[in-house]
């Protein structure tokens, strides 16, 4: 088997001159402990609720491979304020294959968003982004995910490279088991450097400024019985969530 190609890590007392100055960066899973004062039985309490994630009933490319919920919460200084249950929402400029529809999902498990440690989260990511651009408050969406091996293939962005149409975006890591390729590739939305990594311990954390880079991650297939790759992604997005216009 080939072996993984190990993502570049960064520290996560240099995330943010790392992001002003790439675009991105990579904080491993003692790194994203440091920097949100998270516990590592904290993170692992969470991970259970990824095996009852329901089906992605949204999918146009007609496949079963992708499970997920959905929230939304307006972070500012150490407040994380979870909003009423919205449909996720993105235009077709960002997302060509699910672009333009409102797409709803279960919401996400209270044992996850009611705790402590998620308002821990998403607030000392928040403070990092608060570092890179000014902003105080941010809009963000959560979408923890489960892509398997059900049909074969899983695609993790079956819109292929992407822009989401945010200010920042965040795939943390949460298990990978039984499957081959995943690959993650960053690239400059206007320019040619790029980067390719494969991310296989849970919690490793990508940190992207969705302005500036383009992101896909390459289909995955078995390498044994059950395949899954977990991820939870969370957007932050300055003025407000993106809404239907009209």
């Amino acid at each position: 088997m080939t072996p993984l190609l190990a993502p570049p890590i960064t520290a996560p007392g240099d995330a943010a001159e790392v992001l002003r100055r790439q675009g991105q960066a990579v904080l491993d899973a003692a790194g994203l402990r440091d920097l949100t004062g998270l516990a590592a039985a904290e993170l692992e309490a969470w991970r259970p609720a990824w095996s009852r994630l329901p089906p992605d009933t949204h999918l146009r490319d007609g496949g079963r491979y992708r499970r997920r919920r959905h929230g939304s919460f307006v972070v500012e200084g150490d407040s994380v304020t979870r909003v009423p249950h919205r449909a996720h929402w993105q235009p077709v400029d960002y997302n060509a294959l699910h672009g333009g529809i409102e797409r709803w999902f279960e919401p996400i498990e209270p044992s996850i968003c009611d705790s402590p440690a998620w308002t821990r989260l998403l607030a000392g990511l928040g403070a990092l982004f608060t570092r890179v651009k000014g902003e105080t408050r941010w809009y963000v969406e959560a979408h923890p995910f489960r892509i398997d091996t059900t049909d074969g293939i899983g695609r993790p962005t079956p819109e292929g490279a992407h822009r989401d149409g945010v200010d920042f975006v965040v795939v943390v890591l949460v298990a990978r088991e039984n499957v081959k390729g995943g690959e993650s590739r960053v690239f400059e939305a206007a320019g040619p450097a790029g980067q390719r990594f494969t991310l296989s311990e849970p919690w490793t954390t990508v940190l992207l400024d969705d302005e500036r880079v383009i992101h896909e991650t390459t289909p995955i297939q078995p390498a044994g019985p059950g395949g899954h790759r977990d991820t939870l992604v969370l957007t932050y997005r300055r003025g407000g969530f993106q809404d239907p216009v009209g």
